[in-house]
C-alpha cells in the first residue's frame, strides 16, 4: 500500500518507493525497514548495503548525491517518509537539549543504517500501522494534527536510535574537515547559544567572515541562507515561549531582547501567520 501527504508519505511497494525517490528524496528524511532480501542504494557515489532488520534513515541533507538503487527479488520494506519542516522543527527542539546534535547528524551522513534489535523493530511496526489507519480513516475531525503528531513521533525515535547508537568525538577537529563545514558547524552552534541574535553580520564578525559568505556557506551546506537559519531558529524559541510560558506578550518580547512589543508581534506575524495572542489561543484550542 502507498499513502501519501503533505507531512508524510508511506509505503511498502516497489513503485512507492519509485515515486518517493522521484518526487521526495531531497526534501524529506526517510526511515526504510529491511524486512527480508536487501537493497543497495547509491550515495554520495558510495553503495550502501541495507539488509533484513536494518534501518536506513536518510536525513534532508543539500549536497548529496542519490544515486541508482537495485534489490534481491525477496525484498520486502516499510517506508515512512517525512517532509523536511517536520524534521527541522524537531531538530531545532532536539538542539535545544542536546547541542551536539549537528556533528551526530554529520556523523550520520556516512553511517545511515542502523541494525535493529526486536524490540527496535516491535517499534518501528508499531509506528507504521499507527500511520497506515490514520492514513486510511478519512472520517476523524482530527486526522491532520494526529497525523502531525505521529511524524513528530517517528523522527524524535530517530533521534533515539541517535542517542542510543552512535559514539562520536567530543569535539569535531578543524583539521578533519571541509573549512566551510567547520564554520557552518559553528554557525549553527551559535545559533543556539546565542538565540537573542537576529543580524547575519553579527554572526559573520564573531566567526570572522563576510556576511555574504556566511550565507554561501549556510545555503550551500543547508539550502537555506543564514537569514533563513536565524529566522527558523527565532521563531522555534518565540514558539517555545509562547506555548510553555505564562509571561506576557511584553515579557516574552523583552526576554527575547525584541526593542519593543509591536515589533515582536509584527514579527510573529510575518513569520507564523499568527499573532502571538492568536498563537496561543490556537494551542489552547
Amino acid at each position: 500500500m502507498t499513502f501519501s501527504t503533505d507531512a508524510l508519505f508511506l509505503t511498502d511497494e516497489i513503485a512507492g518507493l519509485r515515486e518517493c525517490r522521484e518526487t521526495r528524496a531531497a526534501s524529506s528524511m526517510t526511515f526504510l525497514l529491511c524486512e527480508s532480501g536487501s537493497i543497495n542504494v547509491v550515495l554520495n557515489r558510495q553503495t550502501i548495503h541495507i539488509g533484513p532488520n536494518d534501518l536506513y534513515v536518510r536525513i534532508p541533507t543539500y549536497g548529496q548525491e542519490l544515486g541508482p538503487y537495485d534489490y534481491s527479488n525477496d525484498f520486502r520494506f516499510k517506508q515512512v517518509t517525512v517532509s523536511s519542516a517536520i524534521y527541522d522543527e524537531m531538530m531545532f527542539a532536539h538542539m535545544r537539549v542536546e547541542p551536539r546534535w549537528w556533528q551526530k547528524q554529520e556523523y550520520m551522513k556516512n553511517h545511515p543504517v542502523f541494525h535493529l534489535s526486536e524490540q527496535d523493530i516491535e517499534y518501528v511496526n508499531a509506528y507504521y500501522l499507527l500511520i497506515s489507519l490514520q492514513l486510511k480513516d478519512e472520517r476523524t475531525a482530527y486526522r491532520k494534527q494526529i497525523l502531525m503528531s505521529l511524524a513528530r513521533a517517528v523522527t524524535m525515535e530517530m533521534f533515539n536510535y541517535l542517542d542510543k547508537g552512535l559514539v562520536v568525538p567530543q569535539e569535531l577537529p578543524r583539521e578533519s574537515v571541509d573549512s566551510s563545514d567547520y564554520i557552518f558547524h559553528e554557525f549553527v552552534n551559535m545559533l543556539h547559544q546565542y538565540p537573542h541574535q537576529r543580524e547575519v553580520q553579527w554572526f559573520a564578525h564573531k566567526l570572522s567572515i563576510t556576511p555574504k559568505y556566511l550565507s554561501e556557506i549556510s545555503k550551500s551546506r543547508s539550502g537555506k541562507s543564514a537569514s533563513e537559519w536565524i529566522a527558523d531558529v527565532t521563531v522555534a524559541e518565540l514558539k517555545h515561549r509562547l506555548r510553555n510560558s505564562t509571561l506576557s506578550i511584553r515579557d516574552v518580547a523583552k526576554e527575547m531582547e525584541f526593542p519593543n512589543t509591536s515589533f515582536f508581534c509584527q514579527y510573529t506575524k510575518k513569520h507564523t501567520g499568527y499573532t502571538p495572542n492568536q498563537f496561543r489561543k490556537m494551542r489552547r484550542d
